[in-house]
């Protein structure tokens, strides 16, 4: 599902940030996880330009905050452009694949 909705804010409140960083594909997508009082937790984090795939576990929420990107979701054979402001989801246990046209920050709520 794709949409333009966007975060709806610019910061977060009276969370937590790990300190230690997630990298993958040689540092060409890094993140970090935001801990938020009741339990949930997001990363925020960007994408260098490329192509990349990537699993889940649990049901995502990808918000896009600036940037640009072609995303293929599960169970699609076409790509569908998505830039500042747009959302998609994702399934759980699953794969989806990103080509990331210009330097992209994200939000990924874990659903």
């Amino acid at each position: 599902m794709l949409s333009k909705k966007g975060l709806g804010m610019k910061e977060f409140e009276n969370v937590n940030v790990e300190l230690a960083g997630n990298s993958y594909f040689d540092g060409a997508v890094t993140s970090r996880t935001v801990n938020f009082p009741d339990g949930s937790k997001k990363t925020l984090g960007f994408m260098l330009p490329g192509e990349y795939e990537f699993g889940t576990v649990a049901a995502e929420l990808m918000e896009i905050t600036s940037g640009e990107l072609d995303v293929k979701l599960p169970g699609s054979d076409s790509w569908r452009t998505i830039k500042d402001g747009d959302t998609f989801n994702v399934p759980a246990n699953s794969k989806f694949q990103v080509n990331v046209k210009a330097v992209t920050d994200y939000c990924c709520s874990y659903l």
